[in-house]
């Protein structure tokens, strides 16, 4: 780039955008990057305060901010996303389907921490619908050295920092547990909180059961569910440590592996989640998903129906965040609950 008197400029290109900002009316790039000068276009740079311009000198080894921002693109943008034009060295990304979320936290950190460039994302593990926008991307200066967005290249790695998941179509199975409902002693209040749960979601519910507080035969139920076709199994009921609570037993001997019993989130300590056969989760709800408006269960769902499995680490990582603070006006996801 070089600089040049405003009233010179007639006849060269312009190396950026020009921005007009009229209180209530627009803000807007009145003249764009490759624009050529006109006798004309003077007053009206000059009413943007614009006395002097840069105008482009192609430097070997120097990207305009437009280019580098598209770099940045490449580097961000995986499946199911579409981008915006660069502008003024930006682009942003929106999702194409409703999805979950996913960032690979760590090349986004070694990225934005090369200077002069940076990405500003949404929350990793989250659920997005279609339009969202996802993040959004610029270089600093006007011209950056092509060697840095090479670095950025290296830092990010052959895989796209933000990845949508789709959601997937699940038949599922409830099983509330208690002898105090299995006998008609209470109404059963727990299914239908988990069934308005589901829906936000593509479902088709299998079944709805209530069982005894017999373990074996709880065992039993959610072997012959996933027999019949169910690839998630939802069991309510009988989760605490007291001596008759053994939902989680019951779990334990289907034979599938248990990822934790207990997470550190509130609500929601005494969750379960195990996957049988590695691949079809049985997950032992607490009693507070029935009564708390947001629980661990809103923080797991949405990766369960997006076949993202979830680890151990993960939980246990859930720690910092997991706290609800049951404000009187929910306004969950766009809270600190869970991030």
């Amino acid at each position: 780039m070089k600089t040049i008197r405003t009233e010179d400029a007639v006849g060269h290109v312009l190396c950026h955008d020009i921005t007009q900002i009229i209180k209530g009316v627009t803000k807007d790039a009145v003249f764009r990057k490759g624009h050529v000068v006109t006798e004309e276009d003077i007053p009206v740079l000059l009413s943007v305060g614009k006395e002097n311009l840069f105008v482009w000198e192609k430097t070997e080894g120097m990207l305009h901010e437009n280019e580098g921002a598209q770099v940045l693109r490449q580097i961000c943008q995986g499946s199911h996303m579409q981008a915006s034009e660069p502008k003024e060295g930006k682009v942003e990304l929106s999702a194409e389907c409703d999805g979950l979320l996913k960032i690979r936290s760590d090349a986004l950190q070694k990225v934005n921490s090369l200077g002069e460039i940076v990405i500003a994302t949404r929350h990793g593990n989250t659920v997005v619908h279609k339009g969202d926008k996802l993040a959004g991307m610029r270089v600093i200066p006007l011209v950056i050295q092509e060697e840095k967005m090479h670095a950025a290249k290296a830092a990010a790695g052959s895989e796209p920092i933000l990845t949508i998941l789709p959601f997937h179509r699940k038949k599922v199975a409830i099983l509330a547990t208690g002898s105090e409902i299995f006998h008609g002693r209470i109404q059963d209040t727990f299914t239908p909180v988990i069934v308005d749960k589901l829906h936000e979601f593509e479902v088709e519910i299998l079944d709805k059961k209530i069982l005894d507080d017999k373990p074996e035969e709880t065992t039993k139920e959610i072997l012959r569910q996933i027999e019949s076709g169910a690839q998630m199994v939802f069991c309510t009921g009988g989760m605490s440590v007291d001596p008759d609570d053994q939902t989680p037993l019951a779990i334990k001997n289907t034979g599938a592996e248990i990822v934790s019993y207990g997470a550190p989130v509130l609500p929601g300590a005494m969750f379960l989640l195990a996957y049988y056969k590695g691949e079809i989760p049985i997950i032992g709800l607490p009693g507070c998903v029935m009564y708390a408006k947001r629980t661990i269960f809103d923080l797991v769902l949405p990766r369960l129906m997006a076949e993202d499995k979830v680890t151990l680490e993960e939980l246990s990582a859930m720690g910092e965040g997991g706290l609800c603070l049951n404000c009187p006006v929910c306004t969950y996801p766009n809270c600190g609950f869970g991030k």
